[in-house]
């Protein structure tokens, strides 16, 4: 018989009908007279009750069923006689795909805490936690599709594999195929590339910035969606090894038209999840983060704030006066750190604010330079919980320019004059801004933890699975 996902099955009206459901067995209880079975298959967080009236089925064929065995479960759809479901399925037919050791099986027990599901992280996703985070994530990816296709923009794909730094953005892991225990060197001492694959050093990407730069010079309005990698040794709860990353690139807007892009993008995004995921939402909001949904809705409701570095400084130092202590200074040049952001969003202003007219000293050398030679047009957008979680900024089209920030900071581009060629034949005003997918996550779920908004995470010391 053909089978029914569980989510279209908890919706059907069709009674008295026979259906078939597959799916895993989340648990098993009953008395003498008749046992019940939740199922889940991953297509919604509730479960299906299957009813089995013991005196058709033996305990023999009902012993495999235990909690983590796969079966397939054929009977006839009916209303559902208990509170919490609308249908149930009375049993007629079962077959046992796989079975689970109750005694190996470590789905066992409720309350497992995150950091042990994480050294179980293949097994996590049938828990419902982390099947609601994984659904809602890929909602997020269909959102974040869906936008800027609406917007015509071109989804434009960067290499993974890359001879450039962008922005000296963190430490980066190296791409080789050299012999590491017999490594051939030059007269200086320093390891001869001209054996390797590609002919010189190359790493695994920080950005797709640079590239994604090239191509919007080119297509007008793109943007890219892939991982990303940073040899960053941060073991903290918003740092990964290996993240996704949201690049637009746009040419011909400038610095308002860049935060009302951030804005709109961001906003469709977390309005996405609440039109597509409000199952997951419900139950993340009951048992994760009993603010979650109200925060959502207060985000796509209000209008960001818009302000200068120099205005959040001000604000910031007048917190100090009165009393508010922070573990980090905040003078004028400081780069502004997770409590300050998150005191401007959360306590002062009580809603998601831009910041942007950075010191130029604290931003990448791409950045556009004010009139008054101190500030770049870089607009950060800062989130309740999670501070920074949009990077952007207007960029220096000038060449002149452009080349004498990079001599200004001995930047080396030997390796970049593809980049600078863009300010050469051309030019035009553009701007652009980044988006961890990871970040995006962590607000849209509540989760506290970067390592449990991604199904394998990558940190210091950790690449299983």
């Amino acid at each position: 018989m053909q089978r029914t996902v569980i989510i279209d099955a908890l919706r059907s009206t069709a009674f008295d009908q026979p259906i078939n459901v597959r799916g895993w067995v989340r648990s098993r209880r009953g008395n003498k007279q008749v046992s019940f079975i939740a199922l889940n298959d991953g297509s919604t967080i509730k479960n299906i009750q299957i009813v089995v009236d013991l005196t058709k089925f033996s305990e023999d064929e009902l012993k495999p069923v235990t909690t983590g065995s796969c079966i397939s479960a054929t009977g006839i759809l009916v209303p559902s006689q208990g509170a919490g479901q609308a249908v149930e399925i009375q049993l007629t037919e079962l077959e046992i795909y796989g079975t689970a050791d109750p005694d190996q099986y470590p789905l066992q027990k409720k309350g497992l805490s995150m950091e042990y599901l994480r050294t179980i992280a293949h097994l996590r996703p049938r828990t419902n936690t982390f099947g609601a985070v994984f659904r809602i994530r890929h909602n997020m990816t269909m959102a974040i599709h869906t936008y800027f296709h609406q917007h015509g923009f071109f989804n434009f794909h960067t290499p993974l594999i890359t001879a450039s730094d962008c922005e000296g953005a963190g430490q980066m892991f190296q791409v080789t195929t050299k012999n590491l225990y017999n490594l051939k060197m030059d007269a200086n001492g320093k390891i001869d590339y001209s054996d390797d694959f590609f002919g010189k050093q190359t790493s695994l990407t920080v950005s797709g910035q640079l590239e994604g730069e090239l191509a919007a010079m080119a297509l007008g309005k793109i943007y890219t969606f892939g991982p990303t990698f940073r040899a960053e040794n941060s073991n903290t709860p918003r740092h990964l090894a290996e993240f996704w990353m949201i690049e637009p690139e746009v040419a011909f807007i400038q610095k308002d038209e860049l935060m009302d892009l951030e804005e709109d993008f961001i906003k469709f995004c977390v309005r996405w999840a609440l039109d597509n995921c409000m199952d997951d939402l419900e139950f993340l909001n009951q048992f994760v983060d009993k603010g979650l949904i109200a925060r959502l809705q207060a985000v796509v409701n209000t209008d960001f704030v818009r302000l200068s570095y120099t205005e959040g400084i001000e604000i910031l130092q007048e917190a100090i006066k009165n009393g508010h202590k922070f573990e980090f200074s905040c003078n004028w040049g400081d780069d502004l750190s997770s409590e300050h952001e998150r005191y401007l969003v959360e306590e002062h202003f009580g809603k998601p604010v831009i910041m942007n007219d950075y010191p130029k000293d604290i931003k990448a050398f791409y950045m556009k330079i004010n009139e008054d030679n101190k500030t770049v047009q870089g607009t950060d957008v800062l989130f309740p919980q999670i501070g920074e979680i949009i990077g952007g900024s207007v960029r220096e089209e000038s060449l002149d320019k452009l080349n004498a920030e990079i001599e200004r900071r001995n930047i080396p581009m030997k390796d970049m004059w593809w980049y600078l060629d863009t300010r050469r034949f051309g030019s035009a005003p553009h701007a652009g801004f980044g988006l961890g997918f990871e970040r995006l996550m962590l607000f849209v779920t509540g989760m506290q933890n970067i390592r449990d908004v991604i199904p394998f995470p990558r940190t210091p010391k950790t690449a299983e699975f």
